[in-house]
């Protein structure tokens, strides 16, 4: 079973792939919309929902999402038809690190997906090429919240705490004008949802073939999260705005 589809099913009731409740995602949204009639890009946008969402709150807005992964792609088309979007919404099946838009954007925004692009720094450089005077990023990023073990950096990648992720960006040229970090119920859900959809569709379909996979998938990470990080990592989301434009 592809990483693709495990991502599909593990996310079915968890549709913001980022530990972030749906008050979290308006709020941060709501931030970082600073114009009613704002363009909105999504770098790694998956199956689009933060696109969705500020296009069915905003309807002046219009959006562009990019993505590798044509199954993603497509279910963000879906999603955004069954809302009445789709005629606001953009989809480039390409990759996000390299990709340039034929626009500015009044928000760019890059949750979770830092590691598409080679860590934070290099994110926000790629988001700055798309960003409008004025304009504003939300960017997700993975914080120690402890001291990591060995196993948990080798695990989940280098990060650092909220302080010097906060260091890091203001000394980059970027200054935050609001953030989120995610509350342990927001992370707990998540990895609970994760593990558990992904666990109810494998006993769901004893009989198909993936299903064997996909328990065990689930098994492997939830055992990876309550015995090696979850009580280290943490998630901070940043609206941020250039010092100087």
């Amino acid at each position: 079973m592809n990483r693709d589809l495990i991502s599909r099913r593990a996310h079915a009731d968890h549709p913001i792939a980022a530990p972030l409740c749906d008050d979290s995602v308006h709020r941060l949204l709501q931030r970082g919309l600073h114009r009613a009639d704002a363009r909105v890009l999504d770098l790694g946008c998956g199956a689009g929902e933060w696109l969705v969402r500020a296009l069915t709150d905003y309807p002046a807005v219009r959006a562009d999402g990019v993505d590798l992964s044509e199954g993603a792609l497509t279910r963000a088309a879906e999603r955004a038809r069954e809302l009445g979007v789709h005629d606001r919404l953009t989809l480039h099946r390409e990759d996000a690190a390299v990709f340039r838009a034929a626009d500015a954007h009044d928000l760019v925004l890059s949750v979770g997906a830092t590691h598409a692009f080679g860590g934070l720094l290099p994110t926000l450089a790629a988001a700055r090429t798309h960003l409008a005077p004025g304009g504003r990023v939300l960017v997700g990023e993975g914080i120690w919240e402890r001291e990591p073990s060995q196993e948990a950096v080798k695990m989940l990648g280098e990060f650092a705490d909220l302080p010097t992720t906060v260091d890091r960006v203001v000394a980059d040229g970027w200054t935050p004008v609001y953030g989120h970090v995610s509350t342990r119920q927001e992370l707990d859900d998540y990895e609970w949802s994760w593990t558990g959809s992904l666990s109810s569709w494998a006993l769901d379909h004893p009989d198909d073939p993936d299903a064997e996979e996909a328990l065990e998938a689930a098994a492997v990470h939830r055992e990876e999260w309550l015995r090696v990080y979850r009580d280290v990592f943490g998630f901070a989301c940043l609206v941020l705005r250039r010092t100087a434009d």
